[in-house]
């Protein structure tokens, strides 16, 4: 018996002034969030539960009317109760772009350059939004940079790895990540999706990129979203399809301070960008398999600390980093993900 799915298919049969309907699940997501779909006819709506006592749904009312007033592609919001946690939505179909990029099950770099450039132009769509005067985007601030680096070492090296760090390692440390949030606070402030990536973008039956969770938008790097896309931490592209796609969006973008800035420049924050958001997706993969039992995360934290490893690499102020995953949490992680997830499957059973 599921009470919130029987509550939200009356609520649905209301609004729709039927007796009954019959929801059908889609997912859930790496949140609170479920999704099911109403299919009548030819015609389906997607219905949203967000318990209120665990997710705020309000700024994603904010951010959706607000954004799709400005032409951007996410799903309009066709009836809404916040006090619930209920919300229908346009239906965007079920076809990632991640599903799209691949063929015979492994990226594809002509399906990747192809796709992308979608994506970025989308991009520069958002960046260029005006901010609505009554309900501003957030500051991706300097305390939020650190709460998100604090998930790397609080997730995944105490609690995934048990993983100690010395004083003089646990300084060095804080002190790259005070490299990491001092570039981003530097950048250009855009309008941030924050996690535009190949999963959170869709391909709607005309074959147009649609957009979903984009909830926690802020403020923002303007390398933020661009770094999530191209260094996705669920699939890898070969550096010069990366590097090729960067070229692409700094030539098209409207920012006159973006489009001006050295190769050198614009590579450094795109790298250093990436090092954040690839230390806060390391954790926050791990605080998903232990807190919430979503074990598949597992997977995806190897990829997410090779890519520190690459870019660490290449800039000496950030040796501390590099240092550390790739002496220590790279190999423990690889070592220990099998007991891991067996670890977190007994506790769930």
């Amino acid at each position: 018996m599921d009470p919130r799915k029987k509550q939200l298919e009356q609520w649905c049969a209301q609004h729709f002034n039927l007796d009954t309907v019959a929801l059908s699940d889609v997912s859930g997501d790496a949140s609170f969030r479920r999704y099911f779909r109403y299919q009548t006819g030819d015609k389906a709506f997607i219905l949203m539960d967000a318990p209120p006592e665990k997710e705020d749904s309000s700024r994603f009312v904010s951010i959706g009317q607000h954004w799709y007033r400005q032409g951007i592609p996410v799903p309009a919001i066709l009836n809404e109760d916040l006090a619930q946690g209920f919300m229908l939505l346009e239906d965007f179909g079920d076809r990632q772009l991640f599903s799209a990029l691949l063929s015979n099950a492994k990226p594809d770099v002509s399906n990747g350059q192809r796709l992308y450039s979608k994506a970025i132009s989308l991009l520069h769509k958002i960046q260029d939004i005006d901010d609505d005067s009554r309900h501003p985007l957030l500051p991706y601030d300097e305390a939020l940079f650190r709460r998100e680096m604090a998930l790397f070492t609080d997730w995944l090296l105490a609690e995934a790895l048990a993983l100690s760090l010395d004083s003089n390692v646990a300084k060095a440390l804080q002190q790259n990540f005070d490299t990491l949030v001092n570039c981003a606070l530097a950048q250009v402030q855009v309008p941030v999706h924050r996690d535009y990536h190949s999963r959170n973008l869709m391909l709607r039956p005309d074959n147009s990129i649609g957009l979903i969770d984009f909830q926690d938008a802020v403020s923002g790097p303007y390398t933020y979203d661009l770094v999530s896309l191209l260094r996705d931490c669920y699939v890898a592209w070969p550096q010069s399809l990366i590097t090729e796609l960067c070229q692409t969006y700094q030539h098209q973008t409207t920012h006159a301070k973006i489009s001006q800035l050295t190769r050198q420049h614009f590579q450094r924050d795109f790298d250093l960008m990436g090092l954040q958001r690839h230390l806060k997706a390391a954790g926050i993969f791990a605080r998903l398999a232990l807190r919430d039992g979503k074990v598949g995360y597992l997977d995806d934290i190897p990829r997410t600390l090779n890519y520190i490893v690459d870019v660490s690499g290449k800039y000496p102020e950030l040796n501390a980093l590099h240092q550390l995953v790739t002496t220590h949490v790279l190999p423990r992680m690889t070592e220990q993900l099998g007991a891991l997830k067996q670890r977190i499957v007994s506790a769930e059973a």
